[in-house]
């Protein structure tokens, strides 16, 4: 027989799902589809991902789930990154104006790894002009959308490991003529990074300027990507199944949560 929305809400207390957030969508679209598709409105989500980036999100169903999603929230992220380098962008990401950094030569690769380990640990972040964060009681996205002049709060933050995943310049990848140039990172980082910030920043220290073009969340303390569920509003009954199948109950998030290990050297 097939299972119906209230086979969903068996559970009074709630449980977790690890979903994946498709690129194009906001993470509370996302709520609102496991919202329409379960019959629950409490609902929430343990880390905004931006419409231009994808991976793991986890969603909270029902009153004793998202009350708990703190625990999750504070969790360590893994992301792949990619960082264009040779400019600036007002948002740190591709939907921003950019601005072209001349960059006589880009740096070799081992340049590029000595940069990294100085974001190794505990570091100050400037938080991007287009995000969240209250300033005087206002997000400072729409500060930024009016056009007003601030300076972007900056707070300390937890670089856990960077690695290199790939690296690659423009026209046959010649460091003298390229006009642009790809790095594709690998990071684990705690609570309340913004890899927005740490692809402009990068770029700051390289002296070649640098916006986010790609972003995959590939795991949320113990949800990792290959375990993710995918929405499919084409087949709502498939979906509720997988719903019911991966949901995770309370007791058993909170006893598997933990920090997600020991700072670590790189690893390039």
């Amino acid at each position: 027989m097939l299972m119906s929305t209230e086979d969903i809400k068996t559970s009074s207390s709630g449980y977790f799902l690890n979903v994946y957030k498709p690129k194009g969508l906001s993470s509370f679209a996302i709520v609102q589809q496991i919202r329409k598709l379960t019959g629950e409105k409490r609902v929430g989500h343990a880390g905004t991902l931006d419409p231009l980036a994808e991976g793991v999100l986890v969603v909270a169903v029902g009153r004793r789930a998202t009350k708990n999603l703190q625990k999750i929230s504070s969790q360590d992220k893994e992301y792949i990154a990619e960082i264009k380098l040779g400019f600036y962008s007002s948002t740190d990401d591709e939907e921003g104006e950019k601005t072209i950094v001349n960059v006589k030569k880009f740096p070799e690769q081992p340049t590029i790894e000595k940069v990294l380990v100085g974001f190794i640990g505990r570091i100050k972040q400037k938080t991007p002009l287009y995000s969240a964060v209250k300033i005087k009681g206002e997000r400072a996205y729409r500060k930024a959308r009016r056009g007003e002049q601030f300076n972007p709060p900056s707070r300390w933050v937890n670089i856990k490991n960077i690695e290199i995943l790939d690296y690659r310049r423009s026209q046959n990848n010649s460091a003298t003529s390229a006009k642009e140039a790809i790095l594709k990172i690998k990071c684990t980082v705690g609570s309340g990074t913004y890899i927005r910030s740490l692809a402009r920043e990068i770029g700051e220290k390289l002296g070649t300027g640098g916006y986010l073009t790609s972003l995959i969340r590939t795991r949320v303390g113990n949800f990792p990507i290959t375990e993710s569920l995918k929405i499919d509003l084409s087949n709502k009954q498939k979906t509720l199944r997988e719903i019911k199948r991966k949901g995770l109950k309370i007791e058993q998030v909170v006893r598997n949560t933990r920090n997600n290990g020991k700072e670590t050297t790189p690893n390039f």
